[in-house]
């Protein structure tokens, strides 16, 4: 097999297949790539396969024809014989879809299957172990080297597609934006700045003490007279309660929400205050600054992208980024203050023009 096969013909690129099967972070980083296509391919008809929990990620992506979604949580309640002709249909039905060109940014043995037996001429994914094989055209993994946003563009790079554009792109509509505008109106968050504040994590080790979350929104509210949003997801609310009976003045939680009505209302928001998740590449995607609060994930490899961030992280720990799901004493998290984070937000507050009440 080839490292890099004959130099492709744009010109005969009909049907583009981009596939990036999850988590909600990783999904919007790999956004980045959408435009490029389109700007190279403008005549190609561009699919993204992903699956269900991420589909609102790309729905409505003015620069794709299809969204294809691979739903494992309904066949999992399936039974095994059902399970497998499920999936021999799906790949039969990728397969019929004639793609010409196929892009892996997952990498895992599903994915590498789907891409092989897609029948593309053009298959395209990065070296790693065994499941290289299923690609023609095998990119260098750079994933220790660059944020994830940019490791996805070394695939156009690697065959000569231009890479002008570093846009991530979460695609919301008038029906989302009303859907934020009147919860706006409702909590009466119209008068005064909105600071959001994120505390889940997809990874128990990934999460800071939600009381010093609680103490953060009182010094913000005390200090520069904000209003303060609760974000929660599936399976959070009791800690999202938990967070706002904790802090010493009233915040606002936001209401049970999809990922584009999540969108909508963190573009309403003036700062982002979370740890490593979703909902943190999300308002990145939106054009938010954050406040990143990173531990055991390397904030340069999977930072909020773009500019206007910051990050805060408790230097001079020999286990930073160890990638741990779960950890028994999360140093890297514990030993975070208020204080280091408060210095990071006013950082942030003061670019945004938004001063201390009592200055």
């Amino acid at each position: 097999m080839s490292q890099k096969p004959q130099q492709m013909d744009f010109s005969s690129i009909r049907k583009i297949l981009v596939i990036k099967l999850r988590a909600i972070g990783d999904v919007v980083m790999s956004t980045i790539v959408i435009e490029n296509l389109r700007r190279t391919f403008p005549r190609a008809l561009l699919s993204f396969l992903t699956e269900a929990p991420c589909k609102d990620i790309v729905l409505g992506n003015p620069n794709l024809h299809h969204v294809l979604v691979l739903d494992r949580k309904a066949k999992a309640q399936i039974g095994a014989l059902a399970r497998l002709q499920a999936d021999w249909k799906f790949l039969q039905a990728v397969r019929h879809q004639q793609f010409d060109l196929v892009f892996d940014f997952f990498g895992n043995p599903r994915s590498a299957l789907i891409t092989w037996l897609s029948g593309a001429p053009w298959r395209v994914g990065y070296d790693y172990r065994i499941r290289q094989w299923a690609y023609n055209v095998v990119v260098p993994s750079r994933a220790n080297e660059l944020h994830e946003a940019e490791w996805h563009l070394d695939a156009l790079r690697h065959l000569g597609i231009a890479t002008e554009s570093r846009h991530l792109m979460v695609t919301v509509d008038t029906v989302h934006r009303g859907f934020a505008k009147s919860f706006w109106r409702d909590a009466g968050l119209t008068s005064r700045p909105v600071v959001a504040l994120n505390f889940s994590g997809g990874w128990p080790a990934k999460r800071w003490p939600i009381d010093r979350f609680a103490a953060l929104a009182t010094t913000l509210i005390e200090k520069y007279n904000v209003n303060i949003l609760i974000i929660w997801g599936p399976g959070e609310q009791a800690e999202a309660l938990h967070l706002a009976e904790t802090c010493r003045h009233t915040v606002t939680l936001i209401p049970k929400t999809n990922l584009k009505e999540l969108a909508a209302i963190l573009e309403k928001v003036q700062l982002l205050i979370s740890t490593d998740s979703g909902p943190m590449h999300i308002a990145a995607a939106m054009g938010v600054p954050c406040v990143a609060i990173f531990g055991p994930t390397n904030y340069r490899l999977q930072g909020p992208y773009g500019a206007g961030h910051e990050i805060v992280v408790k230097q001079g720990l020999d286990c930073l980024g160890c990638n741990r799901l779960d950890c028994d004493h999360t140093s890297c998290m514990q030993l975070l203050t208020v204080e280091d984070v408060m210095a990071a937000v006013e950082r942030t507050l003061s670019r945004l023009r938004i001063h201390p009440i009592n200055r």
